[in-house]
């Protein structure tokens, strides 16, 4: 038995043996609490439950044979499309998000799904009752056969023995931070229990080969709980982004081993569950006003799928001596420097004014492709002069106010095409390149913003 006493960051996971303010790592303050851990030997069950899988020797790595991992589909095509095309065994992926986003949803949905395709799911909840599981289901309209098992359990060693017993093939965690060794005594969600429970049931589903979905807690920040570490020694990491009062979730990749970490999922919360949003484009324009100042429509890229959204920009006379700058769904650090091109470069008064940016739908721009539209926005809605209804905007800004070429041209103007868009305001130098020109959309180049303004 040993006793040891810690200040952990609820954070980050960061340890000191004092208590300090701000931690160092991560920079947050007030995040280091006392952790008084005794930890016990592990139990002769709990070794042998875990020595009884098996050991490997070493290989040599010429004589490892590569073959292509099967993949088990969800039927939810935005699921599967961020997790890369579909689950892959032994894998051990991690979901977070605020509360009430839908963590717990998805999650379900997806196992009543492979469920219905023969595989074997255990789903161990230690947050709702198995009633209330049941509840749940039921209301997702996502009726499972006789291969979904439900326990309500929150001991690791108990949860590895339901393992054991039913070999299945799929296990979910809900949730991680409620979980705990009796081999250690601090209490369930602090950094060793975390960090513990995770390892344990994450090499369990190395070496037994059984896919891990394990639902995560949020900070204040929007980060996961708990150790940072927890990030690193799974597969996949998700998080479901969207706005509290909004009916729109975004689900989207931030670690994945088996696939690309620039797909986003798109799904509606309706009252039986999360539904496929398939023509985002359709549902972030629907209620877009005509003929407003600050109003601009850029086609995004998020991986490999295109999709329009607006852009709406406010600018307003500071009424405190002081301005601000404020960004919905936009990097706010971004639009100051584009605020300080528009007032270097073109001459735009913006020193007194208060700046306000949003993205409407609730979505998280990250594409550099949008600093074009972002700029006429502004400007649009301090000159008072409406950007065209009709028209697309996109390019990437420089500090010289230059016009810089984007990625995947021909995929983000065909979808404007598809939305009845007649022009589209371009980088000259994507024009010299050669790819497929429509034949519905007048392609207007410019290579300054000050030419963009001038155009439009």
């Amino acid at each position: 038995m040993k006793t040891k006493i810690i200040f952990a960051c609820q954070t980050c996971g960061a340890s000191s043996p004092r208590w300090i303010g701000k931690c160092p790592s991560c920079e947050s303050w007030n995040s280091y609490v006392e952790e008084s851990t005794v930890i016990h030997p592990p139990s002769e069950k709990l070794r042998t439950q875990i020595a009884s899988v098996g050991s490997f020797a070493p290989v040599l790595l010429k004589e490892v044979s590569i073959h292509e991992e099967n993949r088990f589909l969800t039927g939810i095509g935005e699921f599967d499309r961020v997790v890369g095309g579909g689950l892959v065994p032994a894998s051990v992926t991690l979901i977070g998000g605020d509360p009430g986003i839908g963590k717990s949803t998805i999650v379900l949905q997806a196992a009543c799904a492979l469920c219905r395709t023969g595989l074997k799911v255990l789903y161990v909840s230690g947050e709702e009752s198995i009633k209330q599981a049941k509840m749940r289901a039921d209301r997702v309209a996502q009726s499972a056969n006789e291969n979904f098992f439900i326990v309500n359990d929150i001991d690791v060693q108990s949860i590895i023995s339901h393992i054991h017993e039913l070999q299945p093939q799929l296990v979910i965690i809900d949730s991680i931070q409620v979980v705990f060794m009796s081999e250690i005594t601090s209490a369930p969600g602090s950094v060793s229990q975390v960090r513990e429970s995770a390892a344990v049931l994450t090499q369990l589903a190395k070496q037994r080969g059984f896919m891990l979905f394990m639902v995560g807690h949020v900070t204040k920040e929007g980060m996961i709980a708990g150790p940072r570490v927890l990030e690193h020694m799974v597969d996949t990491v998700l998080y479901f982004e969207g706005e509290r009062y909004s009916s729109y979730r975004v689900l989207r990749a931030n670690k994945n081993r088996f696939g690309s970490t620039n797909e986003i999922g798109l799904f509606e919360m309706a009252a039986n569950g999360l539904q496929e949003v398939l023509n985002p484009s359709e549902i972030f324009l629907a209620e877009r006003p005509q003929n407003t100042c600050g109003s601009v429509v850029v086609p995004i890229l998020e991986g490999t799928r295109p999709f329009l959204v607006e852009i709406q920009g406010l600018v307003a006379r500071s009424a405190f001596g002081m301005v601000r700058q404020k960004a919905q769904g936009f990097d706010q650090n971004r639009l100051a420097l584009l605020a300080a091109v528009l007032e270097k470069r073109l001459g735009l008064n913006l020193g007194d004014k208060d700046i306000f940016l949003n993205v409407v739908g609730g979505v998280k721009i990250i594409d550099p492709a949008a600093d074009l539209a972002v700029t006429l926005a502004v400007a649009s809605a301090l000159l008072d002069k409406p950007v065209p209804s009709d028209t697309v905007i996109l390019g990437e800004v420089g500090l010289a106010a230059e016009v810089r070429s984007v990625a995947q041209l021909t995929s983000r103007i065909n979808e404007a095409e598809k939305l009845g868009f007649t022009r589209c305001l371009l980088p000259g130098n994507n024009i010299k390149k050669k790819f497929d020109k429509p034949k519905k959309i007048q392609l207007i180049p410019v290579a300054t913003v000050k030419e963009a303004l001038d155009k439009l």
